[in-house]
């Protein structure tokens, strides 16, 4: 069962299911006061999408919000339950990368939670060359926050 990996916009209907049940899962397990990943920002133009595929159904995405000239943010990653550790995830994060560096990017960065659930997408962020940052862009200094960047 192979992976394929294609661009998508937030408005596809697949991608759109899955991308309420991220918003749903992280705002069910992240803390009052926590930043929080608002759907609206990724219907953005600035906002670029990807959906990894596996026998017509879709089984991860991942986007990208340019922040500034050269610098991005990965957002809502995320792999269906029943693909996790099958190498979704980095497939699609190796797909953003390559992509981002060829449009232009020098640096990516993103923000997860501390809680144990998203120690998987350290420990992959991490494999990829992430290093632990402070906060970027308009994200506050928080307890919450794990905040990663990779220079392309």
């Amino acid at each position: 069962m192979s992976i394929h990996i294609t661009t998508a916009r937030a408005t596809d209907p697949d991608v759109a299911a899955m991308l309420r049940e991220h918003l749903r899962e992280v705002e069910d397990i992240t803390p009052a006061g926590s930043p929080s990943i608002r759907e609206e920002d990724l219907l953005k133009d600035s906002a670029q999408l990807w959906a990894a595929w596996r026998d017509g159904r879709v089984v991860g995405i991942v986007a990208l919000v340019q922040l500034e000239e050269g610098h991005g943010e990965l957002r809502s990653m995320r792999t269906m339950a029943s693909a996790r550790r099958q190498g979704v995830g980095a497939a699609l994060l190796a797909r953003l990368l390559a992509d981002a560096e060829s449009a232009g990017y020098r640096r990516i960065s993103l923000e997860t939670g501390v809680d144990e659930r998203f120690e998987p997408a350290r420990r992959l962020y991490t494999r990829r060359g992430f290093d632990l940052t402070g906060p970027f862009g308009t994200y506050p200094k928080n307890s919450q926050s794990v905040f990663m960047t990779l220079e392309l």
